[in-house]
C-alpha cells in the first residue's frame, strides 16, 4: 500500500498519549506502516559508549493526520537556444 505521508511532512497525532502534538516526519517504514515523528514518543535508550540517549520511536500510520505535505523542490533547467549567426 502506498502511504500518503512522506519524510519531511508535518503531521498531528490524533490518538494516544501524545495526542495533539505536531511534528515533522523523520522516517517512514512502509512495510510495517509506521512512521517516526520529531518530538513524539520519545524513548530513553542506554548506550555503553554514549550513555543515556533520547530517541523518537515509531508510531502507527493510522494514529496521525497530515497537516502539511512534504515540500517538493523541483530543480528546473532553462532551455537555452543558441542562435547561429
Amino acid at each position: 500500500m502506498k502511504l500518503k505521508i512522506k519524510k519531511g511532512a508535518t503531521v498531528q497525532v490524533i490518538t494516544g498519549s501524545d495526542k495533539g502534538k505536531k511534528g515533522s516526519v523523520i522516517a517512514v517504514d512502509a512495510k510495517a506502516m509506521k512512521i517516526q515523528v520529531q518530538g513524539v514518543k520519545v524513548q530513553t535508550h542506554y548506550d555503553k559508549k554514549d550513555g543515556l540517549l533520547k530517541k523518537e520511536g515509531f508510531i502507527d500510520y493510522s494514529n496521525v493526520k497530515l497537516v502539511e505535505g512534504a515540500s517538493k523542490e523541483k530543480k528546473t533547467k532553462k532551455a537555452t537556444k543558441s542562435k547561429s549567426a
